[in-house]
């Protein structure tokens, strides 16, 4: 904003990215009886510094179903994806060229 003070703090309240799961780490879980395949997480940054995590995905037999999200099963694989992508993405934001 112009004429904004930098002295004016700034609160940024979400940090969270979207990340696609590569189709080898993929998996299924259900939810009301219904199997899902788990394409993609949702990572936040906790205030704490630490990250948090959920899986959606669609119904594995077809159709849009409900967006529900899942619990990221505790798989080394996923851990270090979460990690990267989170790296990665401070990378973007560090390097943005401002509003296009």
């Amino acid at each position: 904003m112009r004429g904004m003070s930098s002295e004016i703090p700034v609160e940024v309240s979400a940090l969270a990215i979207n990340v696609t799961v590569p189709e080898p780490l993929r998996w299924t879980d259900t939810r009301r009886g219904e199997e899902f395949t788990l394409s993609t997480l949702n990572i936040r940054l906790l205030p704490d510094g630490h990250l948090a995590a959920k899986a959606y995905g669609r119904p594995t037999n077809g159709g849009r179903g409900t967006y529900v999200s899942f619990p990221v099963p505790d798989r080394p694989e996923l851990a270090a994806l979460i990690a990267r992508a989170a790296g990665r993405a401070g990378a973007l934001w560090a390097g943005h060229q401002g509003l296009g």
